[in-house]
């Protein structure tokens, strides 16, 4: 799914239950397959502002579950999309989910380099208030400084993301 159009709004109480209602739907198509199912990203963090799109990292034990965990996925109408890019993330679009939450969906092991930063940032995002209240800021002024333009949006973040991940040693 490509964002088109930036529009980033205040954090919504409601993105913690959308959340659960699409993980029970993988976590009853995916059963022991999977280790967890995490919320990331910016509508996982309370009081941050966001795309209202929900980020969920399916977390399974190592790449041999991958071709089961594609298959299951695809019999719930996501197809994968390969990692678009980034090692140790595989990505899925979907079909038939008007009934969810807009949300993008990761595959990756246990032992992935971009699980352990999504963790790491959510986590850190969610002990640090002061952090939360200027991320909200310059997500806020990307998005109207960028609002059809996904990669001015993400340049625009980035050099604070990239600050967060040296403050926790990623």
């Amino acid at each position: 799914m490509t964002t088109r159009n930036i529009v980033v709004v205040s954090y919504d109480n409601n993105w913690k239950q959308q959340f659960e209602a699409i993980r029970a739907e993988i976590q009853d198509a995916l059963g022991k397959l999977v280790l967890s199912i995490e919320h990331v990203g910016s509508t996982s963090v309370e009081g941050l502002s966001a795309k209202p799109i929900i980020d969920i990292d399916v977390v399974i034990e190592d790449g041999s579950k991958l071709k089961e965990v594609i298959e299951k996925l695809a019999g719930i109408g996501y197809e994968h999309e390969g990692n678009l890019g980034i090692v140790g993330r595989e990505a899925f679009g979907y079909t038939g989910k008007e009934h969810l939450q807009n949300h993008h969906l990761y595959v990756c092991t246990k032992d992935s380099p971009e699980l352990k930063r999504h963790l790491a940032f959510r986590d850190y995002l969610r002990s640090h208030e002061e952090a939360v209240r200027e991320y909200s800021r310059i997500k806020e002024e990307g998005a109207k400084l960028f609002p059809n333009d996904i990669d001015g949006y993400i340049s625009y973040k980035t050099g604070w993301i990239e600050k967060i991940y040296r403050e926790i040693g990623l």
